[in-house]
């Protein structure tokens, strides 16, 4: 009998150690675990939100800060002023959907595969984008508007938040797709798309967030076909919000010293296609249609400063980058060229640049070396902490942004795939090379066209220099750069 109690009391003794033994260990995993997400959380708030701004069509001379004579844009300027302003920005191919692929993927056109405005739905739903990537790494996501390839609507891979609409969109009432879902909005798009960036904004988030805007202003209004074609009848058809609709009347539209003149030492452009006129002043776009494009961005202003002013009420502004660009130029009569772009000319494959990131920038900051879409993608998500992958070909922007003096590209590619959308530039794929003086323009399907640019005493690209014995050595120098160009891209696959 004493045995038997005997026994049961060491049972007892045993479990009641062992209870300690747990509890203690509990106890001691609890600060463990409480170190663990804080440490989750401290990192969470040092990786920065990010807000992408991508206008199309956007010229880099349209925006007040960039020394427009009338355009009021003071929340865009302001991104300058407290930021920085890349005053040499590029795109290395100056169409919608290749470009739109580029900032998404760091890549150039023929590496990412999108090479051109016809339907590339399918493969874009395969592209490894940094959204998807800044999601992989904890990030919450939302794609909002215009994602422009193809007509397919559907939600893309890396996004938590999902509001866009087929092709083109239009600028009143237009069809969404959020979320998976089909719903008919109401109202101006600009403002639609800026209510959906303020209601992600407003959430509360327990990641860091990135909202990439890409907004259907200041395009015109067309509709596109399922092959990506388009109505070239309504290419000169802006439409403003009913608040801007008078906007700048009066004002005399600024004209390059290039407008309305014929393209003298362009054979490309002198040939005879169908029954299309000449290139001249009277293709040259009109000052009605140039303001119609302005007035459009007045709401696209209208929603960067809601923007900063929402960041600010939620505390997140000085812990937020803000990008500010666009997917190509346009041209306003240049050469004679007009509601186009494509060509390799300044006016097309310039953009306007700006970031706002107070950790990072100082304010009113200006840089003067070349910067390309495709360095976009390697900027954020370096700054962000995350991976880079290998087969990104552009470069982070990052030590430019933190003002440091780093070896720098001193030329780039551009490159252009021939489509079928509008007549007048049928068979003018190119390869083309600029650097800080030179520009290059080598056409793949027009034999003895080719042209070269001296940019510091013809900055307007007026006399094509291709036959002049005197930049015979520059002509040769700048097609070796092409070859190197090619091979270093063409040796990065994606």
């Amino acid at each position: 009998m004493l045995k038997r109690e005997a026994v049961r009391n060491q049972i007892i003794r045993d479990c009641v150690t062992w209870l300690r033994i747990i509890t203690i260990s509990l106890l001691l995993a609890l600060p463990a675990a409480g170190a663990g997400r804080r440490n989750q959380v401290a990192a969470n708030i040092s990786r920065p939100n990010i807000v992408f701004i991508l206008i199309d069509d956007l010229r880099w001379d349209e925006i007040g800060v960039a020394g427009h004579p009338f355009i009021k844009t003071p929340s865009i300027d302001r991104l300058a002023r407290e930021g920085v302003m890349f005053r040499n920005a590029f795109m290395t191919t100056p169409l919608c959907s290749p470009s739109r692929a580029s900032f998404l993927t760091g890549q150039y056109a023929h590496t990412h595969g999108i090479t051109d405005n016809l339907d590339r739905a399918a493969a874009s739903h395969q592209l490894v984008t940094f959204p998807r990537l800044l999601h992989q790494s904890g990030y919450e996501t939302a794609f909002i508007g215009k994602w422009h390839m193809g007509n397919d609507d559907k939600p893309r891979p890396g996004f938590d938040r999902w509001v866009s609409f087929k092709g083109q969109g239009t600028y009143h009432d237009p069809d969404i797709n959020e979320d998976g879902k089909a719903v008919k909005s109401s109202g101006y798009i600009t403002d639609i798309l800026n209510g959906y960036a303020l209601e992600f904004i407003k959430r509360k988030h327990d990641k860091p967030f990135l909202v990439y805007l890409a907004h259907k202003a200041i395009h015109p209004e067309v509709t596109q076909n399922n092959d990506g074609s388009v109505n070239i009848a309504d290419a000169e058809l802006f439409i403003p919000a009913e608040r801007h609709k008078n906007l700048y009347a009066g004002n005399a539209i600024p004209h390059r010293p290039n407008y309305g003149r014929a393209p003298e030492g362009k054979p490309a452009l002198q040939r005879s296609i169908g029954n299309l006129p000449p290139l001249g002043p009277a293709t040259a776009t009109r000052d009605e249609t140039i303001l119609g494009r302005q007035r459009t961005l007045a709401a696209i202003e209208d929603g960067v400063g809601q923007i900063l002013k929402t960041l600010k009420e939620t505390g997140q502004l000085d812990n937020t980058v803000i990008v500010f660009t666009s997917d190509n130029g346009y041209f306003y009569g240049e050469h004679g060229l007009s509601v186009e772009r494509r060509l390799a000319y300044e006016e097309s494959i310039r953009m306007p640049l700006l970031v706002r990131y107070p950790k990072f920038v100082k304010p009113g900051t200006v840089r003067n070396e070349f910067a390309l879409n495709i360095d976009l993608a390697p900027t954020l998500l370096s700054m962000a902490g995350a991976q880079v992958p290998g087969n990104m070909q552009g470069r982070s922007l990052a030590p430019l942004l933190k003002g440091e003096k780093v070896k720098w590209r001193d030329s780039f590619l551009i490159e252009y795939y021939s489509d079928k959308v509008f007549p007048r530039i049928l068979q003018m794929g190119y390869k083309a090379v600029r650097n800080g003086r030179w520009k290059y323009i080598h056409y793949l399907e027009l034999g003895g066209m080719d042209e070269l640019y001296d940019l510091k005493s013809d900055p307007y690209e007026m006399n094509n220099l291709i036959t002049d014995p005197g930049a015979a050595r520059a002509l040769a120098e700048m097609k070796q750069e092409m070859e190197r160009l090619l091979k270093e891209t063409s040796a990065n696959p994606g």
